[in-house]
């Protein structure tokens, strides 16, 4: 079986956006160095990054029990020996639009979610319960990264969020689990489910619908 192009070469793409990044932060790869094309190319991706830029660094992990697929990428922050978990994560290979993905998730965490609005971070602030995100995307995505970078900067504004984006081009089982039918296709919570881009706004309406707790007769 022929397999699929790797985004080893797309990454130089976004070198004028990590050349400069103001914290460091760290790749983690959740996978097997033996294991499919997906997870190898995760990994020299995570190599290439930490080799080309110095605020990136990379560490690889073996797979874990609570994760279905791989690879897994998580983007952690830095502060001196501390590696800061925001709960930002990409399940799959990042390629084509994705890789703009992956730069939201490194900006998101190096930036400390600067590009969430003040009055977001009040509203996040005052959550009631957890929020775990998912958004379903794939390659060729063109709005996945914008609904992705906007999810992963909540994630890095409370401790309460987690953000997942899923390639659902290396896992087309998440298509079927959620019945998807258009990208980028989001969930909170297993609950509230949303097509399209939103803005902070309305998103902030819909995880409020997710964390309502039900009505008890």
């Amino acid at each position: 079986m022929t397999e699929e192009p790797t985004p080893t070469d797309e990454w130089a793409d976004v070198a004028p956006f990590l050349e400069n990044i103001p914290r460091p932060v760290r790749l983690v790869v959740w996978a097997y160095e033996e294991g499919r094309w997906q997870e190898r190319e995760a990994i020299r991706l995570g190599q290439a990054l930490s080799e080309r830029f110095a605020n990136v660094s990379f560490d690889l992990r073996p797979r874990r029990e609570n994760y279905a697929f791989y690879p897994v990428l998580g983007v952690m922050g830095v502060e001196g020996e501390e590696e800061i978990d925001y709960g930002v994560r990409i399940i799959g290979l990042p390629a084509g639009y994705q890789m703009t993905t992956l730069l939201g998730a490194i900006q998101a965490v190096t930036f400390r979610g600067q590009q969430v609005e003040p009055k977001t971070r009040i509203q996040i602030s005052r959550m009631p319960a957890a929020a775990e995100i998912e958004i379903i995307t794939d390659n060729e995505d063109e709005a996945g990264p914008q609904m992705a970078t906007m999810c992963f900067a909540l994630a890095v504004c409370s401790p309460l969020i987690r953000a997942f984006a899923i390639m659902s081009d290396s896992f087309p089982v998440a298509l079927q689990r959620f019945n998807v039918h258009y990208l980028p296709h989001t969930i909170i919570n297993d609950k509230v489910h949303i097509e399209g881009v939103l803005d902070e706004a309305q998103f902030l309406r819909h995880l409020a619908l997710a964390l309502k707790p039900p009505i008890t007769p």
